[in-house]
Order: structure tokens, then C-alpha cells, then sequence
């Protein structure tokens, strides 16, 4: 059961790895990307990016991403 209830949950925050495996650049631009991103919606350092804001940021589709992170 818990099993069902891992699979079904859709991840909401994207890290730097994410960034990295979907651009295909170095973790430090991950990093880079996800600090502008912090900077431009004005978010403090503790609070996470969605995935829904890097798509918009960087102009992408969420279907797309999904699938190069999830799976």
C-alpha cells in the first residue's frame, strides 16, 4: 500500500540534479538557475523552487519536464 501511495505522488520542488539531467549542464548551473529564478520571484533562500515556476522561467512544458525527471 505504501508503495501505491509513493508512486502516486507527483514531486512539486525541482533541485539542481533536475536542472543539471534536463539542460544537460553542470550541477553548478543547476544551482545558478535555481538561485536567478529565488531572485527574480522573490523568494528567501529557504523556500523552494516548483517545477511549475522553472518551466515558466525558462519557457518549457511541464509534460516535458516531467518525463526527463520522473521517469
Amino acid at each position: 500500500m505504501y508503495e501505491n501511495y509513493l508512486n502516486s505522488m507527483e514531486r512539486v520542488c525541482i533541485y539542481p540534479k533536475d536542472v543539471q539531467v534536463i539542460t544537460g549542464k553542470s550541477d553548478r548551473y543547476g544551482r545558478t538557475i535555481i538561485k536567478k529564478i529565488k531572485e527574480h520571484l522573490n523568494k528567501q533562500q529557504h523556500q523552494v523552487v516548483t517545477i511549475d515556476e522553472f518551466c515558466q522561467y525558462m519557457g518549457l512544458q511541464k509534460e516535458s519536464i516531467l518525463s526527463k525527471i520522473i521517469g
